[in-house]
């Protein structure tokens, strides 16, 4: 029995809603909220998948004072 390949989510490209909130400690109904925003641009879609670009989404956290 092969066991799945388990990356560090510091080391993923992409996040999900899930491991985005374990990540940042920002609430998943929050980082929807935030998402469902046509400006938001560390969000990317597969198909209804929404997944968080961790590089940007550090970057958006970085700047921002209060969410």
């Amino acid at each position: 029995m092969n066991k799945p390949i388990e990356i560090p989510i510091y080391q993923k490209h992409n996040l999900t809603i899930e491991e985005a909130a374990v990540y940042s400690n920002i609430g998943q109904g929050k980082l929807r909220e935030m998402t469902d925003n046509d400006n938001c641009r560390f969000v990317i879609w597969v198909g209804k998948k929404r997944l968080i670009k961790r590089k940007m989404f550090d970057e958006y956290i970085e700047k921002q004072f209060s969410i």
